[in-house]
């Protein structure tokens, strides 16, 4: 990958710090570091035009990497990787809620952890097919990679914004899980399918009157009604 491509990494353990940043940058990434929540925060605020993703350690001291993916959050989309030894589902589903895209749990290995932010990467600058999506007060530009509901502009993560898209390409369409996790979250998921659930509750709230739309065929997955 190009050096050009700026990634932050934020985690209060130096050593752990370090090693990311060596395999990133082995990889051809330029690597930001940051020694906690606060200052993660004060660089990506600064270099947001730069930085292209976000790894946070979820348990930092002043500000975890959980509230700083939701202060990022309300003003952008980009990528975010959480880092944790945590490993309870609940604090994964914790994680998805705040608006993260990925989730790797301590100890991991460093190859399969780079594999994993290419392909978060790679989905990021796919270019974007041509046109529009519209249903009711939903209107999806795909070109410019944004939702509006109702004609307000609604900040998305990427996952987010990718299974929107992909239960409206397929409007009408019972999709099950395990599909959804297919073509979504594609091969480099690990995880429960049942995130796809926590996506779909924060989907609804976001689409307002119009989140019924994302309709629950029980014991199977989701079908996108128009």
């Amino acid at each position: 990958m190009s050096s050009k491509i700026k990634i932050l990494v934020a985690d209060d353990e130096e050593r752990m710090r370090r090693l990311i940043r060596d395999f990133l940058e082995a990889a051809g990434y330029s690597v930001v570091e940051a020694e906690n929540g606060r200052r993660a925060l004060e660089l990506y605020n600064v270099q947001a035009q730069e930085i292209k993703l976000l790894v946070l350690d979820v348990m930092m001291p002043g500000m975890s990497g959980w509230e700083v993916c939701r202060e990022v959050r309300r003003t952008s989309d980009v990528p975010v990787i959480m880092l944790t030894a945590l490993s309870q589902e609940s604090d994964e589903v914790e994680g998805f809620e705040a608006g993260a895209d990925d989730y790797v749990t301590k100890p991991f290995s460093p190859k399969v952890f780079v594999a994993r932010v290419e392909a978060m990467l790679r989905r990021t600058a796919a270019p974007n097919e041509d046109g529009e999506l519209t249903a009711g007060g939903i209107r999806v530009d795909r070109e410019a990679h944004t939702v509006f509901v109702d004609g307000e502009e609604i900040y998305m993560s990427l996952k987010e914004y990718d299974l929107l898209l992909y239960l409206m390409e397929n409007r009408g369409a019972t999709l099950t899980r395990e599909k959804i996790l297919d073509n979504v979250w594609n091969y480099d998921y690990f995880g429960d399918a049942r995130t796809i659930d926590t996506h779909v509750t924060k989907l609804r709230k976001k689409l307002g009157q119009w989140g019924d739309m994302l309709q629950t065929v029980r014991g199977v997955g989701y079908r996108f009604e128009k």
